[in-house]
Formats: C-alpha cells, structure tokens, sequence
C-alpha cells in the first residue's frame, strides 16, 4: 500500500525541476526515499551507486532508507556518510558511479531533498530522468533484483581535497581568510582543504560546527542579511577576503577586504579569464541573469561566450555540447569542465584565492577590471497572473526603439545602456527581476520601472 508521500499528488509537489526537495515527515519521509532509491536503480538501469548526505538532522536515515531501495533493487551501494555536494560528485567522477546527494541546500531546517546524478556527475533533471523516477514510484511496487546489492563504506574527503587543490592551487604572498560554514557542510569541506593550505593561509573559521538547524543564520548566501556576520568578521580581522558557503557548499560568495559584496557575475569573469589564460579560445558558459561584462571580457580575451537558461542541468548540457572550459550562474554556482562538469564552491573559493595570491593588490582592486555594470541584485515580487505581467512588460519594452527581446528564459529586456530579465519561479508564485544599467542612475531606472509593472503600480 503506498504511504502519503508516495502518492502522485505528493509527487509533483517534491519533485522539482533538478532535484526532489519537501518538508521532512510531511513531503518527504523513508518511505519514499525508499521508493526513490528503487526507482532510480530501475530508471537509470545501474548496478551501483554512491551516496553522501548533509548535517540534517533526517538525512542519514533518509540516506538509508535510499540505499535499502537501492539494494533491494540489486545495486552495491556505496556510502560516504557526511559530505557537500560537490564532495558528491566528486565521488560520482572519482569513482565512475551514479550518485544520489541527501541535501534541502540553502532550504530551511525542515526541509530535506534528493539530488541525482548519473556516473561522472551528469545531471539527472525533470527531463532527463527525474520525471521518469516520479512516475515509476507513483506506479507502486518496488523492483526486487535478482540478488540484493551490498553496502561498503568509503572515505573520500582526502582525495577530494587533493583534486581540487590540483585544479586550482594556491601560491604566492599570504592570504588571511575567514570562511564562513553556516553550520553546513563547507565545515567538513574546508578544514580538509585549507589544512593543506597551512603554510599559505591563515583562515579564520565562523559557524564550522554542523548543525542542520542553523542556529546562526541561514545558509543562504544569496541573501545579504545572511552575509553580515561574515562582512564585520573581515572587517575585525582585517582580512584579505571572505568566503560564504551555503548548506551543501555547492555555492561560494565573496566578501572584500572592505566588507563589500562581490558579485557572482565578477567572480565569473575573474574564473573565466584564468581559464582562458590555461586554455586560450576556449568556450564560456554564462546564464542569462549574469552581467553583460561577463561575455564582453570573454570576447575580449578571446574566448568563445555561450549563453544559456538558468539551472544547472542546462548548464552542464550546454558545456558538454560545447566542450566548454567553465561555466557560471549569477546565483553563485560555477561549474568545470575537469571537475565533470559540475558545481563546485569550494573550486571556486580556490580559484578566487590563487588570484589574489599571486596579486600585489587587494581584492577590490583585482576585481576592478570584472566589475563594469551596476547590478540590482535578484528581486522577487509576489505575482499571481504571471503571464499577463510578462506580456505586459513586452508590450511596453517592444515599442521602445533601441529595445531587443527574446523569450529563452523568461523575458530579457535590452539596450545599449541597459538590461533586465524577468522570469518566474518553478516553485512559487514570484517573478524574479535582474537589472543592470551603464550607471547606478541607469540601472535605478530601470529596475523600479520594471518592478512597478511587475507590481501593478502602471
């Protein structure tokens, strides 16, 4: 008999674009991590599997209960108990194995998830098997193999810091770093890394402690509130930067040494020109709310830049198509082509680093030269009918002479001086608006023109 969880119209709710997230209890429980684990061995028709799992406190019995499923369905499964995101599909390349994350990411504390991939950390979507792992747990039995899978145990965290310091190693003059955890995993991560970092850093560790209840604050990142205990601890310290993690440490933000927010788009183009420096002509992936500096400074090293739609499966698609050296999202992920072309924050957080070692400058004067628009930042607006605010907004934007629209993503929104993307939420009624302008007035403009059709004031 199917438990709630399992039933379709639980379903559709935790099954997300990229991944199966709910509250725990409620949306997700073992049954159906059960289920999923099952489902995935059938659907993707493997015969073994590697799994990690957050600092929740539900996500070693969901990982579990997962790996039961797995089992029963005939697959080996091998665990690596505590582990970020990346350390995941670390061990999804590393190891040649599919792999299944047990992370809410950024979410609340009630919240857990599931995150999927195929062997060498290819990406496992709504529309390249996820929905077909929904539909077969809706459908009921569970697969029994011929024989049930074993379980071995495997600690990967050495290995997995010793490949990223090799991607991206760090020298020259001496750093002082605060890292900022946010109770998630980035304090497993980061005492392995930065422990071979000793003679090069001098990190100064905040909320390193595992919690899943974030005691501190949230492990969002992409909210400045969450940013401000790490902006005074630099400050404090008179550090050279700061890095902020989220839960699964897939996302890394920077923080200068005069406290200032860096934006992810700045970060991008500083990755991108040093992969392009290793690799000259290379292809860059950049998504569509990411600065317009960041193709311009491609093209201008002479790169190759590609834009594509937000989301990270339509990221690592468009990488492998394109055989593109490194990819970023303005929401603080960024992918490499020899990390299996996945996200990694902490790759990023080194990269970031190496510069700045090799620099005789502080952070905000290396990144000088990346920082060409302001920005507005993500703003979301509660909409119901979100379908008549974008057709409003193209009929007011498209009879502007000047004005080029195109519907890849939503609705982007150019000018010379300035550009704005709206789209809506997978998963709430909310429109999301990124401006930028060739000035702080320009972009002002702008943003509080969109924002007051987006919320009904014209």
């Amino acid at each position: 008999m199917a438990s709630a969880t399992t039933s379709p119209d639980n379903l559709s709710k935790v099954f997300k674009a990229y991944d199966v997230r709910g509250i725990v209890g409620e949306q997700l429980d073992e049954d159906l991590a059960r289920a999923a684990g099952s489902a995935y061995v059938e659907v993707l028709g493997i015969d073994a599997v590697v799994i990690g799992y957050d600092m929740r406190p539900s996500s070693p019995s969901l990982a579990g209960a997962f790996a039961d499923g797995a089992t029963t369905a005939g697959a080996d499964v091998t665990m690596i108990g505590l582990a970020s995101t990346d350390q995941l599909y670390f061990a999804s390349g590393h190891l040649g194995l599919p792999g299944a994350m047990f992370t809410a990411s950024h979410n609340p504390a009630q919240y857990n998830g599931i995150k999927m991939c195929r062997a060498h950390a290819q990406p496992v979507g709504v529309e390249s098997g996820l929905a077909e792992i929904r539909d077969r747990i809706a459908a009921g039995a569970p697969t029994t193999g011929a024989s049930a899978g074993s379980v071995d145990n495997l600690d990967v965290l050495q290995a997995y810091a010793a490949h990223l310091l090799s991607l991206a190693p760090v020298k020259g003059r001496k750093l002082k770093v605060v890292v900022d955890a946010g109770n998630g995993m980035a304090g497993h991560t980061a005492p392995a890394v930065f422990e071979r970092l000793a003679d090069q850093v001098d990190m100064v560790p905040m909320y390193f402690e595992l919690d899943g209840t974030f005691p501190n604050h949230e492990a969002n990142p992409i909210e400045s509130a969450n940013l401000v205990d790490l902006q005074k601890r630099v400050l404090a310290e008179r550090a050279d930067i700061g890095l902020a993690f989220d839960g699964d440490a897939d996302r890394c933000f920077l923080v200068d040494e005069r406290g200032e927010l860096v934006s992810p788009s700045t970060l991008t183009a500083l990755i991108a020109a040093r992969e392009l420096a290793k690799e000259p002509g290379s292809t860059i992936i950049y998504n569509l709310i990411t600065s317009r500096a960041v193709p311009e400074i491609v093209s201008e090293l002479g790169g190759n830049p590609v834009r594509t739609r937000v989301g990270h499966s339509y990221i690592k698609a468009t990488m492998a198509e394109t055989d593109a050296i490194f990819g970023g999202e303005h929401s603080g992920h960024f992918y490499f082509r020899d990390f299996w072309r996945a996200d990694s924050g902490m790759l990023a957080a080194l990269h970031a680093m190496a510069a700045l070692a090799e620099a005789d400058v502080p952070l905000s004067r290396l990144l000088d030269e990346y920082e060409r628009y302001p920005l507005s930042g993500e703003i979301n607006s509660t909409v119901e009918d979100q379908g008549a605010v974008l057709v409003a907004l193209e009929k007011e934007y498209g009879a502007r002479e000047g004005v080029t629209i195109d519907k890849l993503d939503g609705l982007s929104i150019s000018h010379a001086d300035w550009a704005f993307n709206v789209r809506a939420s997978n998963t709430e009624p909310l429109l999301r608006l990124n401006a930028e302008g060739k000035d702080e007035p320009t972009m002002a403009r702008v943003r509080d023109e969109a924002l007051a059709i987006i919320r009904g004031g014209k």
